[in-house]
């Protein structure tokens, strides 16, 4: 379980608990503090309050390790390479995921700059994916990509759902929000949450 105790970061102020295998939809407008929630859980900014899994606390291990456990994926993923393949340290193990999210099996020599925004997507998802992380800090993953891709991204999330991985899901689509989320958080303005159950 993870638990979020008086987490602050600039206007943002909550407390909850994410139980094993739960998904969590996150629902504000834009600018309200969805990304900058994320990444303070996953400790990527500066932030206050205590933040555990499992009750050991996030500062007790290194921070490598807690983003490892709990991993927050950005709706724009980073790229350190020019080469698609070498952003994975398996890229055989990654395959199969790939070609679940529709890629094609040949895009692992290919040049970032050929990948489509939909495409970077779905890599990003895959790249975040490989490390079967306990909990995933999804922010808006399906932001750009058609039905169908993000049905199959819906799909995937909700087998690891299953198997007790907690999800927290960023989301502007109310249907989205609806479909994937056991619980509805609702971010507001002034930087809280409040909380409706489907």
């Amino acid at each position: 379980m993870l638990t979020v105790s008086r987490l602050k970061r600039l206007h943002i102020s909550v407390s909850f608990d994410l139980q094993d295998g739960e998904c969590v939809a996150l629902q504000g407008p834009s600018g309200v503090g969805k990304t900058l929630l994320l990444r303070s859980i996953a400790d990527l900014d500066p932030n206050e309050g205590a933040v555990k899994l499992d009750g050991t606390p996030r500062e007790s291990m290194p921070a490598p390790t807690w983003r490892k456990r709990v991993t927050y994926i950005a709706a724009e993923p980073g790229w350190w390479s020019d080469i698609v393949q070498e952003h994975f340290t398996a890229w055989d193990d990654a395959l199969p995921l790939v070609m679940r999210l529709g890629l094609p099996d040949d895009c692992g020599p290919w040049p970032v700059q050929r990948l489509s925004t939909g495409e970077r997507q779905r890599l990003g998802l895959v790249r975040g994916l490989m490390l079967r992380s306990r909990v995933l800090l999804l922010d808006e993953p399906t932001s750009a990509l058609d039905s169908a891709s993000a049905a199959t991204v819906e799909a995937l999330i909700a087998e690891r759902v299953a198997d007790g991985t907690s999800v927290i899901w960023s989301t502007h689509d109310d249907a989205q929000a609806r479909r994937v989320g056991s619980r509805i958080f609702a971010m507001s303005p002034d930087g809280g949450i409040k909380e409706s159950r489907q």
